[in-house]
């Protein structure tokens, strides 16, 4: 299957024009009629995934940032982007990113099905119509009343994650959630709106916590990562059903920190 036909199934289920104005969605790198038989899955494309794309044989480095963000004026071995575009293109290696496409179909809904948020809503629309609202991150009902330390216990769980932050008082009851992968830096008024009694994202700072718990919103920061990573199972998944003569594996990617 040639690049420019498993382009064209990734923007059908996620079309392009849902990223943010922003944002750099799309292909990196590559040759549009590149036969396509293997992909590498990842959040970021590092130094180590560049490699293992490499290494492994893969036809198509698929992740959710973009490579090139923000954008660059030349491409040089002296530069960290540069670096990794040079050794992809020399392996003939192609690079495409869905990154807040993603996060609009695909990324929200599958973060809300983790928790079995029902009666949910678009957290921050992006895009609407007369038919439909669609943007950043769900609100909803969690499946039952749980303190805000049963919540973050849960968000572990279902995300896999070792650890979380939490902004609030840990025996808090929440029934109500909002939750938004990546970053929340800005979230809290959308789920303060929505009528929330948790936030759950990512790189929440200081101020944003504790302005949160101010106006009566709690906050579990699972970790930009953490919850993102959702990203590399469920494309995983869309490839194998919807391209099946392609080979899709995932890198080995861990959390860029460690919490000693």
């Amino acid at each position: 299957m040639k690049l420019e036909d498993v382009i064209a199934k990734f923007e059908e289920f996620s079309p392009a024009d849902f990223a943010e104005s922003w944002d750099n969605s799309g292909l990196m790198c590559g040759r549009h009629d590149k036969e396509i038989r293997s992909v590498l899955l990842a959040v970021d494309a590092t130094d180590a995934v560049t490699e293992e794309a490499v290494l492994t044989d893969a036809d198509l480095l698929l992740t959710h940032h973009p490579l090139i963000f923000p954008s660059i004026s030349h491409i040089s071995d002296k530069d960290i982007v540069g670096r990794r575009l040079l050794k992809l293109i020399a392996e003939d290696v192609a690079c495409y990113a869905m990154h807040t496409n993603f996060d609009v179909v695909g990324m929200a809904d599958e973060a809300a099905d983790r928790i079995e948020l029902s009666g949910r809503k678009v957290l921050m629309v992006t895009h609407k119509d007369q038919i439909t609202e669609e943007g950043i991150g769900r609100a909803g009902e969690l499946p039952y009343e749980m303190t805000l330390k049963e919540c973050a216990e849960m968000v572990k769980e279902v995300f896999m994650i070792d650890n979380v932050r939490i902004f609030g008082d840990p025996e808090r009851k929440v029934k109500r959630a909002a939750i938004s992968p990546g970053s929340g830096k800005h979230m809290s008024r959308y789920a303060i709106e929505a009528g929330s009694d948790v936030l759950i994202s990512g790189d929440i700072d200081h101020h944003e916590g504790i302005d949160a718990v101010a106006a009566g919103l709690a906050v579990i920061d699972a970790g930009h990562f953490g919850l993102e990573k959702i990203f590399c199972p469920y494309m995983k998944d869309f490839i194998m059903r919807e391209m099946p003569g392609i080979q899709v594996s995932i890198a080995s990617e861990n959390a860029p920190f460690t919490v000693i």
